[in-house]
């Protein structure tokens, strides 16, 4: 069953290959991916694209994943976008403002494959694969 209208995602990652890997099975999955290498570029494809969802990484160059969400947060419009941490810090080890932030799911890349993190995206928005 496809989605009659694409959701919007964006993806916030600093590694080139991983940011494909996913990009491409959320494209795959049916939605509409846009996607930037770092918090400060992410936040402004977000503030542009308005997305329904975001993929975000805590460790990145230039403005890390929390401090980009601790951003967007303090904006009104985005306090209903969804949002997923996709990192490799264990929860245990997630800055503590992270908790204040309004993330609907923490995924860490190293136990779940592109497939795995597209089906929590699924749940999340409540949409189903096609």
């Amino acid at each position: 069953m496809f989605m009659s209208a694409a959701k919007k995602v964006v993806i916030v990652e600093d590694d080139s290959d991983v940011r494909y890997l996913y990009q491409r099975k959320l494209e795959i999955e049916g939605f509409t991916v846009y996607a930037a290498s770092d918090g400060a570029a992410g936040l402004a494809v977000i503030k542009q694209v308005r997305p329904d969802i975001v993929l975000v990484d805590l460790l990145m160059p230039i403005m890390s994943g929390s401090e980009m969400l601790a951003q967007l947060r303090a904006e009104e419009w985005a306090s209903d976008i969804r949002v997923i941490v996709l990192t490799n810090i264990s929860k245990d080890e997630a800055p503590p403002a992270l908790r204040f932030l309004n993330v609907d799911r923490y995924v860490v890349k190293a136990y779940h494959t592109p497939a795995q993190a597209a089906g929590v995206v699924h749940e999340v928005l409540g949409t189903r694969a096609p």
